[in-house]
């Protein structure tokens, strides 16, 4: 996405153009077929935009309607087909994050309960402008889960024994952006990847000592927010995580460009750093 705003919204000074923001995915190879984390923009907000996404978001957030961005052929890029996809976990149901859930009407889509009901009721403004029911009314099987679900995570709350999934993958419940946020972890070989989702957006948000964040982003953060209180409780209990298990947890979050490449630098697919979790930046 390539908004308004240059500085205000994380560009660095010396960088030309505008300012760059992801819609950062993973894709997950399990012995129970692939696993996709988020979706981005899908194949037809691509092709007729305006209908599928808020114009408010085309207008402001300028994404690059790039058919070879989306999920579904980046996953083919990598020799897989879109039916290998068998599991669609999403930290939110905002349409930069499930728009591609049309792309894989096969998936099972897991998710918190709590979202899937703000998104069917949409009771407010807000809700019905993030929420776009035509984006996912094609989708696959919805897997919900209460947030009370589960056990304990490096002191959050967390959902295990996803239906259908592997053990080392757990939702885990992010609230404050939308009524059900999650976060998505995953045990790899390196430690733990915590796929953050919105609840931040830039990366000195974790800066135990001096968090920061760009005006624009933090006011394009406080206009989406639902809960307040939890939206901040939430990054820093993000910002203790990294300063109590930085060694054991990576984190990052789907829409920072320098998150995105640093980890996609150590990639050996040139855009993952581990060989079982190829990494998408889709939309």
């Amino acid at each position: 996405m390539c908004p308004w705003g240059g500085r205000l919204m994380g560009k660095p000074a010396d960088e030309p153009g505008p300012a760059r923001l992801t819609c950062h995915c993973l894709l997950l190879e399990t012995d129970r077929g692939l696993v996709l984390v988020d979706t981005g923009l899908g194949l037809e907000d691509i092709r007729d935009p305006v209908p599928r996404l808020s114009r408010f978001f085309v207008g402001m957030m300028r994404p690059r309607f790039d058919e070879h961005e989306t999920a579904v052929r980046q996953v083919e890029r990598l020799g897989f087909s879109r039916g290998d996809v068998r599991h669609i976990l999403l930290t939110h149901l905002d349409f930069d994050h499930a728009g591609g859930l049309a792309d894989f009407p096969h998936a099972q889509v897991h998710l918190l309960a709590d979202e899937a009901h703000a998104a069917q009721r949409r009771a407010s403004p807000l809700a019905r402008g993030r929420y776009r029911p035509q984006q996912w009314g094609t989708a696959g099987a919805w897997q919900t889960y209460a947030p009370s679900e589960g056990e304990e995570w490096l002191g959050f709350a967390c959902v295990r024994a996803l239906v259908g999934l592997p053990p080392e993958i757990l939702l885990v419940p992010l609230v404050g952006h939308t009524e059900g946020h999650a976060g998505v972890a995953v045990h790899t070989d390196e430690g733990w990847l915590l796929h953050a989702g919105d609840a931040y957006f830039y990366r000195g948000e974790l800066n135990a000592e001096h968090p920061r964040c760009p005006v624009g982003l933090r006011a394009y953060q406080t206009m989406m927010e639902v809960d307040r209180r939890a939206r901040l409780a939430n990054q820093q209990r993000l910002r203790d995580l990294v300063y109590q298990h930085g060694e054991a947890v990576r984190v990052l979050c789907a829409h920072d460009p320098v998150e995105f490449e640093t980890w996609a630098a150590r990639s050996p697919y040139g855009q993952s750093p581990h060989p079982r979790a190829p990494d998408l930046g889709a939309g």
